[in-house]
């Protein structure tokens, strides 16, 4: 497939992914996404090429017009969608493959100053999103749904769902489009586990173990009068 033709794929993507999209002129206007993977599949041709400083040069040029940092040495599929885009960082060694979906503030970064593979691998058909940083040479599986604002550092497997910090996999087996509104709120379970079992405890030693109670208050006195004496 030409380079022309994969450009003209990039370009109609949005028609699929975006419903907001109105017009073909709109492209040229308020995708800076699309625009950033135009750039992107010049400088990486350049960069093959062994025009490094050339292709740098290009993406930087990029960079600077639509707030997206792509290397040139990164490797991109097909139909690839970077939705909204301000933010986005694609580092050097990261390979994506065919029908991912990026949201803003997206970072796929290094943990490593070491030459060689240091970026992760996201396989075709998934989507990461807003604010989500996926770390490290890790691969996340295909069909792969990212919560917005997770911090991913550990593989994900095909047709999982993963959100939190660090990112756990909360779902499997669904293939269907991430909807943020229906990802459960890890954080908000653990809390109400956690006020669960504090209360079950008090009721447990309220009716079982008085005298456990009794040390409690007499260790209370023994701190306010040591709180009193620090201020005096």
């Amino acid at each position: 497939m030409s380079l022309w033709q994969i450009i003209k794929e990039d370009f109609s993507v949005a028609f699929e992914r975006d419903p907001a999209i109105r017009s073909k002129l709109e492209l040229f206007t308020n995708y800076p996404g699309i625009w950033s993977i135009f750039w992107y599949r010049i400088a990486n041709r350049l960069y093959k090429k062994g025009f490094k400083l050339l292709a740098r040069f290009i993406m930087g040029i990029n960079q600077i017009i639509t707030g997206i940092d792509i290397h040139p040495g990164a490797k991109i599929g097909r139909r690839v969608f970077i939705d909204h885009g301000i933010g986005v960082v694609i580092g050097e060694t990261t390979e994506i493959e065919d029908d991912v979906l990026i949201y803003q503030q997206v970072t796929l970064g290094g943990v490593s100053l070491k030459k060689g593979k240091r970026h992760p691998t996201i396989k075709s058909g998934t989507v990461i999103g807003a604010g989500a940083k996926v770390l490290g040479n890790i691969t996340l599986g295909k069909n792969v749904r990212i919560g917005a604002n997770s911090v991913v550092i550990k593989d994900i497997p095909d047709n999982s769902t993963a959100v939190g910090i660090p990112a756990k996999v909360i779902q499997k087996g669904d293939k269907s489009m991430l909807s943020h509104n229906k990802i459960p709120d890890i954080d908000k379970n653990m809390f109400e586990y956690l006020i669960k079992r504090v209360a079950l405890l008090e009721h447990a030693l309220l009716t079982d173990n008085k005298d456990i109670l009794k040390e409690e208050k007499e260790l209370e006195h023994i701190y306010e009068a040591f709180i009193k004496s620090m201020k005096s």
